[in-house]
């Protein structure tokens, strides 16, 4: 067996590694140093089915109880950025979404600024098509590196994924370790910079930047705007234990340093009833939910 080079735990609270601030133990938890330690972790007898992905923990709820099984943490070893010239750059899939965009815009790569406004990092904005400001990550794909449950690491065109908003379909039972992505070369620095720092001044005042949520926790249903159908059914500043929908904006749960994992799935669905009672639409959560409750464990 190839020696691993990554770091390996037991019982690690997840609450350390989600935005939420909340969640039970992960039963092991691996960060790898890179892509081929990745393959051989995978292969290795410590990789528990089922696999959890993590980067910066944003989008994701875990239960109190926990998550049996592997979490793969991407944020340290897999976070490479190289530029390939003609505005075609190869990042790994633990590079913050944020960081990509300051990259880019330093070398006058536009078309990258909506990473800014995306709180996770590359593979989490791969796997469900993250977007913000009207941009979205797949229109800038060019080609991609998997890794299965095996261990092997394929190449892929980006042809063979399909996009749509906030979801996407491929090849099953394969995760992103790194993306070739293609913006414009040749523009000015520091325009794209200042472009990026008006566009997150916006984002600052429209959303509660300031206190521990899992970013938007409902796709916009066609036509309409969550956060406007969750404010219109009246459900600014309800709370569930320490939980809450943020007064500032309604598509965020806000915690507010004392509430459970399950404080947040309750508010969940009583979001989700209200607003079918009240506008007879049903919101989809673009949040994970995973894991199990604290009685189940």
């Amino acid at each position: 067996m190839t020696a691993l080079r990554g770091r390996f735990r037991r019982e690690v609270p997840m609450a350390r590694y989600t935005t939420w601030r909340v969640g039970g133990a992960a039963e092991r938890l691996y960060e790898p140093a890179d892509a081929s330690d990745l393959g051989a972790f995978l292969c290795s007898d410590l990789a528990v089915p089922p696999i959890f992905w993590v980067g910066l923990g944003s989008n994701l709820l875990v239960r109190d109880g926990g998550l049996r099984g592997s979490v793969i943490r991407l944020h340290k070893g897999l976070s490479s950025l190289e530029d390939l010239g003609s505005g075609r750059v190869r990042a790994g899939a633990g590079v913050p979404c944020a960081k990509l965009a300051r990259w880019c815009a330093r070398r006058g790569y536009g078309g990258g600024s909506f990473f800014a406004g995306i709180p996770g990092t590359l593979g989490g904005a791969l796997a469900m098509n993250a977007g913000a400001w009207g941009g979205e990550t797949w229109a800038q794909v060019e080609s991609l590196q998997t890794v299965d449950c095996h261990g092997v690491i394929r190449h892929r065109p980006g042809t063979d994924f399909r996009a749509g908003y906030r979801h996407l379909e491929g090849p099953a039972d394969e995760w992103f370790t790194e993306a070739v992505l293609v913006f414009s070369p040749g523009e000015d620095p520091a325009a794209l910079q200042q472009e990026m720092r008006r566009l997150l001044g916006e984002r600052s005042r429209s959303q509660p930047t300031g206190q521990p949520s899992g970013g938007s926790v409902f796709r916009n249903p066609p036509g309409d705007h969550a956060a406007r159908l969750i404010e219109t059914a009246g459900l600014k500043g309800c709370a569930r234990g320490g939980a809450r929908v943020s007064e500032k904006h309604a598509n965020f749960i806000v915690h507010d340093g004392t509430a459970c994992a399950a404080d947040i799935e309750s508010l969940i669905h009583q979001v989700r009833s209200t607003v079918l009672e009240v506008h007879g639409v049903e919101l989809h959560p673009e949040v994970r939910i995973v894991g199990e409750a604290a009685d189940d464990r």
